[in-house]
This record gives C-alpha cells, structure tokens and sequence, in this order.
C-alpha cells in the first residue's frame, strides 16, 4: 500500500548507511574486524563507572555533559566552553550540517570521504558535492576549486575513513585559508590519536584562531566505547551556542557520560592501545604484501588492502572467502573502491587468523 503520507523531497533518494557485519549464521567463532573496533575494548576504569550506575537508570543524564566536558578540557588542554558532546561524532556531524545548509547549498567532502557527510546533506535538502583524490589522498587544490558561492561546509576527515591516508598539518592550514569566512570547515579527526607522523594535526590548534573551523573527535576508537555512541566536537564560541540549541536536551546518556569521563583519563589504556596498534599494523600490512597483495598507506587503526582485477582473487572473491570461515572485514563498494577491503587491526591471534586466511585465498 502507498502510503498518503510524502516526506520532504530528497529524503527516499538517501541510501542508508549499513555499518560492518556483526554476525556469520553457522559460524562457532567470529572475527569481528569490519567495524574499525578497539581490540582491546575499553579502559577497565570506564568499565566500572558504567557498572556503578546501574541503579540510575530511572535518572536523567546532566544535559550539559559538564564532568566529561571538563575531563576532556582537562585531557587536551582546551577550553571546556567550546566543548559539545555527542550521541557518536555522527549526531555533531548531522547537527553542523543542519545548522549551516539547507535547500540549494552544497556540503563539500573528498571523493573517498565517510558516507555520513552526503548522507547529512541530504537529509537537509542540500548537495554534496565528492571532490576528486589524488593516491587516495584529500587535495586541498581540488576541494578549494570545488568551492563555490554555495557552499555551506567542507568536510574533511583527517586521517580519511577508509583511505587511512592523511594530510598534513600545513595542508590543512592551506586549506583553511583558502576558503572564504563563510564556509564552514568541519575537520573529522575520529583516528587522530593513532597518527604518530611529526606532520599531522588533527586541527584542534586552528579552532581557535578563527571562527569558521570545527574539529570533532569520537570515544568510540581509541576508547572503545562504539556501543554507547559518544562524541565530542571542538568549536568557536558562536558555533557552539548554535550545537547547543539543536542538540537534544539529554543527548548523551548517564553511563556514556560516566564512562567517558574515566576513558580519556586513562591515558595508559590509551597507550597500550595506540602501541598494540602500531605493532600489528605493521605487521599486517608486511606479511599481506608478502602473498602479493597491495596495503595502503593507513594511519589509523585499520588497513586498507587492494586485490588483484581478477574473478577469482578479486576483492569481493576475499570478502565471500573470510566470511566462510567466519572472518568479517568491510567490503568496498560503497566509498567507490571496489577492488578493496578494509580490514580493521585486532588482537594478535585475530590479526595472525585473518593473514593466515589470506595466505590460503591467495596462493
């Protein structure tokens, strides 16, 4: 039956977006690295503060997050005033976009860019407009060019989901300056605490300077805390007095709160995690281009490996192949990559399963 009720024009062109695989029907064991999941989980410290609240459950969350504000501000050395929490980076991108563009403007993103950018400026009637890559890599050239009279915002994710490429810190200064006071730059840094090159920034410097850059940053990597859909971004004052009259009145919950607080105190975890990273990514990326594979060049905590233009070792042939033995990575397709897989680091014995998989795929 069709229904008598229409939604706003644009909103049935949206194709939702479907997060990685959680699940093999048949499978006794899963190896779960399609999501770009910390392995390591979350600090044993945000553990127990969510488990300290299970008899509040009937109370509402401090509306301004004012404890992990600060415990944040505390963490980075920023300006707890220009610090919005999130349900997840995603509800921030979706508010920035829904704030600053509407019917007959654009939303700028780089060609490979995270599909919740055109999927947010769609749901506002505006246009997203992919600016081209170069190696997989954002172009400040090309995203100043792409720029015109109507575009609200730029989005750029630095490091880039799924690429794992990144620009430099001076790049993105280069681009700051190259866009006009109007346009909004939205840097989304979900991996930065992963990057050890001396060139990158994840932007946070430049929020300051100026009144047209937002970085926004996620609990839901580093900290583990993907299920409980926790983000933060870092605005100017302006920007923030506008998040802060859309967001809902409790958009983060108590234990999100709570556990967030505890998570980005604990920097140890965070270092534990960022070493575990470093160490198996390497690996990854040296024993996959031993079986005659292409890694990229990732920054974050996933790799992003390229199979030959063949049937039978073909990318998706590799998806089908894992999968069989219960071993779950993202297929491609959707960021326009289609002879890729991303595969996220796990554990040790999860990262050695999914090579040793791939040594029998592919030779």
């Amino acid at each position: 039956m069709t229904s008598p009720l229409k939604p706003r024009p644009g909103i049935l062109d949206i194709s939702p977006y479907v997060g990685g695989d959680a699940s093999v029907e048949g499978a006794n064991r899963v190896v779960r690295l399609a999501s770009n999941e910390n392995p390591l989980g979350p600090s044993p410290k945000a553990i127990e503060a969510y488990e300290q609240l299970k008899g509040e459950l009937h109370r509402y969350p401090d509306g301004g997050s004012n404890e992990l504000r600060d415990a944040i501000a505390d963490s980075e050395g920023l300006d707890r005033n220009r610090i919005v929490c999130g349900a997840g980076s995603d509800e921030l991108i979706s508010l920035l976009v829904r704030a600053y563009a509407g019917p007959g403007d654009e939303v700028l993103y780089s060609e490979h860019g995270f599909l919740m950018y055109p999927i947010s400026a769609k749901t506002v009637g505006a246009t997203p407009v992919a600016s081209p890559e170069h190696n997989l890599t954002t172009d400040v050239d090309e995203l100043l060019a792409q720029t015109t009279p109507r575009t609200k915002l730029v989005f750029v994710a630095n490091p880039n989901n799924p690429t794992g490429t990144y620009i430099s810190a001076e790049e993105l200064r280069r681009l700051r300056r190259g866009l006009p006071e109007s346009v909004l730059l939205v840097i989304d840094a979900a991996y930065a605490e992963y990057v050890a090159a001396d060139d990158y920034s994840s932007g946070m410097e430049l929020v300051p300077e100026c009144e047209n850059v937002v970085m926004t940053r996620t609990f839901s990597k580093i900290h583990g805390l993907a299920s409980l859909r926790l983000g933060w971004a870092y605005c100017p004052p302006a920007v923030a007095d506008v998040l802060n009259r859309l967001r809902g009145p409790f958009n983060v919950s108590l234990p999100a709160q709570a556990a967030g607080v505890e998570a980005i105190r604990d920097q140890a975890h965070v270092k534990r995690s960022v070493e575990h990273n470093a160490k198996w990514l390497a690996w990854f990326n040296e024993e996959v281009a031993k079986l005659g594979a292409e890694p990229g060049n990732c920054v974050g905590n996933f790799a992003l490996v390229r199979f030959p233009d063949t049937q039978d070792k073909s990318a998706a042939a590799a998806l089908e192949y894992l999968k069989s033995r219960g071993i779950l990575v993202r297929a491609m397709g959707g960021y326009g990559l289609p002879d890729y897989l991303r595969v996220t680091i796990g554990t040790e014995d999860e990262t050695r399963s999914v090579v040793e998989a791939l040594g029998k795929f592919l030779n």
